[in-house]
This record gives structure tokens, sequence and C-alpha cells, in this order.
């Protein structure tokens, strides 16, 4: 049984240490969102870089299909012998000029939004640059807790084979059963005058004699942990902490 319970104390250990290493890599997530928004933040200023550029290409095309279309006036007005077709296409390739002149004007400040866009971009860049680094820094620091964490662990699960080896068979099996059931809970439980400290239930008085000599491993009749005596035990825990804290009927 002074076995059984060092496997016990030490099975909760690392169980702590697993439930630390599920824990730790949550802390990344608000990293994760501050990546997220940085990368939002970037792929809109480089979108609005973007939209401007196909803009302007937008409009050196048209200004192309433009004149093509006044070339194509000029050579009708050779071919035109009246007075008002003549006109005619005189007004239309000023509209076509003025519709040229507008897009030329728009390519002026496109030209002049892009430099401070792309200002504003090459900052926002850099800026960013700097938050990462410092959000990689954050995670670097996480990963090596969790890194120590499973050190720690699998320090204790090497402790824990000649624990095992040591344990009977039988013993053993019937311990294994009880933790997978009360899975947050304690299954070796001292038994206090005559009360299982595991569900507070009272003993009959001859599995209480029998736990206390020390002769045979009985079990709570109530909740089927297993019972032992502080007296009978080296090192035993003080009061019943190891088993009320983990209360389960």
């Amino acid at each position: 049984m002074n076995t059984l319970l060092k496997l016990q104390r030490l099975d909760a250990r690392i169980n702590a240490c697993r439930e630390r290493e599920a824990e730790i890599p949550k802390q990344k997530s608000r990293f994760d969102i501050q990546r997220a928004r940085l990368k939002a933040e970037l792929d809109e200023r480089e979108q609005v870089l973007q939209d401007l550029e196909l803009e302007q290409r937008d409009c050196e095309s048209e200004i192309e299909l433009r004149r093509l279309q006044i070339d194509k006036y000029q050579q009708q007005l050779n071919a035109v012998r009246k007075n008002d077709e003549y006109q005619a296409l005189l007004h239309e390739i000023d509209l076509v000029n003025k519709q040229i002149g507008v897009k030329e004007e728009r390519i002026l400040t496109i030209m002049i939004e892009t430099d401070d866009a792309t200002a504003r971009l090459e900052e926002d860049r850099k800026r960013i640059q700097e938050e990462t680094k410092e959000i990689d820094s954050e995670c670097a620091v996480i990963d090596a807790e969790l890194a120590e964490a499973v050190k720690q662990r699998e320090i204790l699960e090497a402790q824990r084979t000649p624990l095992v080896d040591k344990v009977g068979q039988e013993l053993l099996s019937r311990y294994k059963r009880l933790r997978s059931r009360f899975l947050t809970g304690t299954v070796v439980v001292p038994l206090r005058d005559d009360v299982c400290t595991g569900c507070n239930m009272h003993m009959r008085p001859q599995i209480v004699i029998e736990v206390l000599q020390g002769d045979k491993i009985h079990s709570c009749q109530q909740c089927g942990r297993l019972l032992y005596h502080p007296e009978n035990i080296e090192d035993a825990p003080e009061g019943t902490e190891e088993a009320a804290s983990h209360l389960e009927a």
C-alpha cells in the first residue's frame, strides 16, 4: 500500500503536468488574434495600392482607346464633303479629347495617391514587422514553458515505471479501474475513525479493524475506493486533503 500511495501521488503530479501542457498553448490564442489583425491591416494597405495601380492602368487603356477613336475621326474628316458632317466630327473629336483630359487628370491624382499609399504601406510594414517580432518573442517564451512542462512530465513518467513494477498485478488492476472511474479524484484514501474520506460513508466495524491491522486491502462498500489507515503508512499525508479535495461518491 505504501508503494501504491507513492504511485498515486506521482500520477497526480503527472496529471497536473498534462493539464499544464494542455493549458500553456492556449496562451498563444491572443497572439493568433493579434497576428490576424496585423495581417488584415497590412492586406488592407496593400489592397489600396493595388486598386490605385489597377485604376491607373484602366485610365491608360481608356486614353489609348480614345486616341485610336480620334485617329479614326481624323481619317473620316478627310473623306467628308459636307460642312455639317465635318463640324459634327470636330465636335466628337473635341468631346473625346475632353474625356482624355479627364482621364489624364485622374492619372496625375492617382500617382499622388499612389506615392502616399506606398509611403504609408512601408511605414505600416515596418511597424507590423516590429510588432510581429514582439509576438514571436512572446510565443517563444510560451514554447519554452511548454517544453519544460513536457520535460518535467517525462521525468516523472520515468520515475513511475519502477513503482508500477513493485505493485502487485491484481492491486494495480484495481487501481487502474478506479482511476478510470474517478478521473479527477483520489482512489486510495485514508480511513478516519470509521469513515471513508473519499465519500464520507461509515464502514462496518470488522472492515475498520482489518484496515487498522493492515492485514487486508479493503474497498469502500459505497464508492469502491481503496482504504488504508494512516498509522500503517510510512510518510502518510497529513489530514485528509489527498482525498477530501476530490470527493466523489
